[in-house]
């Protein structure tokens, strides 16, 4: 059963029976008296007028009729519909008294007719037509979309006026959901109105527009730099918000919403939020304003220098990391960073996310402050005691070390001391002599080798090692070794134009020069000796400083001459008329006759 059936159940009069209708049936006389009562009654209607307003009291309605009491013991039936609310419940009660309009009256044809519809509408359409000439607004509801907008009640009747309320007018900016609107009650202004076509246009965006307008007079007469005053965040962008101060807008950058790092605006405000701001900037010429909120503190920088003095121990967050350092958030508005250098004292960190991530706590030393430029260094090496310092006391110089190959480059090789530390090779000190073109001749990662601690440089982080070291020098015994005028016996190394290179032993090199090496002229010893081959040469210089020995092929000849001559000569007991030509002469002979029988 609906409502309408529970409502007319209720107040609907049941009929009476056939008997009681026979037994109130009128008499003739009755019946007499009955024309002469319809014959006042239509007398008592010739005052009526159509379109004019009459009272009358509800007596009680059925499933389609309202009945009304209008007087003279007439009761007017209107449809129900007529008073049913949008949800289907009544807006009347038995005993109610309302107003009717005269909708039809045709004496001579004997119709009357009665309608509340068309008074609600009346007085509708007459307040709607005087806000559309006075621009005062109409109260009402939007109760179903239609193509482009929303259909819109004006007033609290469902027989009221139904006005079109466009969606470009329902707000300052796009609906992002138009169906949430739907039931709201909201006031807006007629800007159309056709009382003939019964065609009426209303916004909700003009009334808006026009308020803001009056909302905004007022507060550019008061609005100054330096104010602090409250606003409802409007609008949030990559790069600011807008706070509506009162009919104007303010922008709030992201830099002035903190002394700290702020990701993103979204992340502190929300649309509709209430902030308190101050004003940093204002041009009544174009209207603008810049707004500020970090303005309302204290700048933190102002005394960082009192907070966080040099070598003093501090701790923070991690909030981002670059290729070249880490930054670690002290307080609010307050960064120190933590360069890539002052990460470790031994280990080589190629990017700060070795060792750290954001969110993590960790504690620092400050290295410098500088307020004006707001920066703040950092140190997390620092908390930890350096080893390099520790080092010369671990391995003292001429400490013969034994450690591992940890890499080889063209200028030396590495090799791991202790954690994070290693010591170079410098390819000068890895052979007393050899000519070494590359350390990789010699090693490779990962050989284990010995080396002598030559030198340690804490402040530089630089740990020197030589190998050639594990043995003395050469070099310092040579002038012992190989007296000028000794002979020596070694093998070519290098045959260049300018001489021939010859290793005496193990470290040492003697050079016989192209000068030296026959009695005749030699242009270049290129093609008289290859490598590895044995020769026999005297000294006839010696360099230890320079690391040089000369060598001589021609001298050892030229000596060996002298010694013959010597010979012939005490042999012959040096003869009368016995000279050096002479002798000479003989020598060449008896040489040539040795080479004939040779051949």
């Amino acid at each position: 059963m609906d409502k309408v059936d529970q409502v007319t159940q209720e107040h609907t009069q049941e009929p009476a029976s056939s008997k009681e209708a026979a037994r109130n049936a009128p008499t003739s006389e009755e019946s007499g008296d009955m024309s002469q009562f319809e014959a006042l009654f239509e007398e008592s209607f010739q005052g009526f007028q159509e379109g004019e307003i009459i009272q009358g009291k509800v007596v009680r309605y059925d499933r389609d009729t309202v009945m009304v009491d209008v007087g003279y013991k007439t009761e007017a039936q209107i449809p129900i519909t007529e008073f049913l609310a949008e949800d289907g419940t009544m807006t009347v009660e038995p005993g109610q008294g309302i107003e009717l309009l005269i909708d039809r009256w045709r004496p001579s044809e004997g119709i009357l007719s009665f309608s509340h519809t068309k008074l609600v509408r009346n007085r509708a359409w007459d307040q709607i037509i005087a806000a559309h000439e006075n621009q005062t607004p109409v109260s009402g509801r939007p109760v179903a979309r239609v193509k482009g907008g929303y259909s819109f009640s004006i007033g609290d009747s469902a027989t009221g006026v139904r006005a079109f309320l466009p969606l470009s007018q329902v707000d300052l900016r796009p609906v992002a959901d138009p169906d949430s609107i739907i039931g709201q009650a909201m006031e807006c202004l007629v800007i159309k109105c056709n009382r003939r076509r019964d065609n009426v246009v209303v916004s909700r965006r003009s009334l808006i527009e026009r308020e803001r307008e009056e909302e905004k007079k007022k507060t550019l007469s008061t609005l100054a730099v330096d104010q602090v005053r409250d606003g409802i965040v409007k609008n949030i962008t990559d790069y600011g918000v807008f706070v509506d101060l009162g009919g104007i807008d303010g922008l709030l950058h992201v830099t002035d919403i903190s002394w700290g790092r702020t990701e993103h605006p979204s992340k502190r405000f929300q649309v509709g939020d209430s902030v308190k701001v101050k004003v940093l900037q204002f041009d009544p010429a174009t209207e603008k304003v810049s707004l500020g909120v970090k303005q309302l503190t204290e700048d933190p920088w102002l005394r960082v220098e009192e907070k966080y003095p040099v070598a003093s121990r501090v701790e923070g967050k991690v909030v981002s990391l670059t290729d070249y350092g880490a930054f670690i958030e002290l307080e609010d508005g307050v960064e120190g960073l933590v360069h890539i250098s002052e990460m470790s004292w031994t280990k080589r960190i190629r990017h700060p996310s070795q060792l750290l991530k954001p969110g993590d706590h960790v504690q620092a030393v400050v290295l410098n402050v500088d307020p004006a430029s707001r920066r703040i260094s950092l140190g997390l090496k620092q908390i930890e005691p350096n080893p390099w310092t520790l080092l010369h006391e671990r391995y003292p110089v001429g400490t013969v070390i034994e450690g591992t190959v940890k890499s080889v480059t063209d200028f030396g090789v590495f090799i791991g001391i202790e954690e994070g530390i290693d010591g170079l090779v410098h390819i000068s000190d890895l052979s007393w002599s050899k000519r070494i073109k590359h350390p990789g001749d010699l090693y490779k990662k990962g050989d284990v080798i010995q080396a002598v601690v030559l030198n340690i440089d804490a402040e530089k982080e630089r740990f020197s090692l030589g190998v050639k070291q594990l043995a003395p020098d050469p070099w310092q015994i040579v002038t012992d070794r190989y007296p000028i005028g000794s002979l020596v016996t070694g093998k070519v190394t290098n045959v260049t134009d300018f001489g021939v290179f010859v290793e005496i032993e193990d470290g040492v090199e003697g050079l016989i020069h192209v000068s030296e090496i026959g009695p005749g002229k030699v242009k270049t010893p290129v093609g008289m000796y290859e490598a590895g081959t044995e020769v026999t040469a005297k000294v006839i210089h010696v360099a230890p400083l320079e690391r040089r020995i000369g060598l001589s092929i021609k001298r050892l000849g030229e000596d060996e001459e002298r010694a013959m001559f010597a010979e012939y000569s005490s042999a012959r007991g040096n003869k009368g008329g016995t000279t050096i030509g002479s002798l000479l002469q003989e020598e060449l002979i008896h040489r040539g006759n040795s080479r004939s029988r040779t051949d």
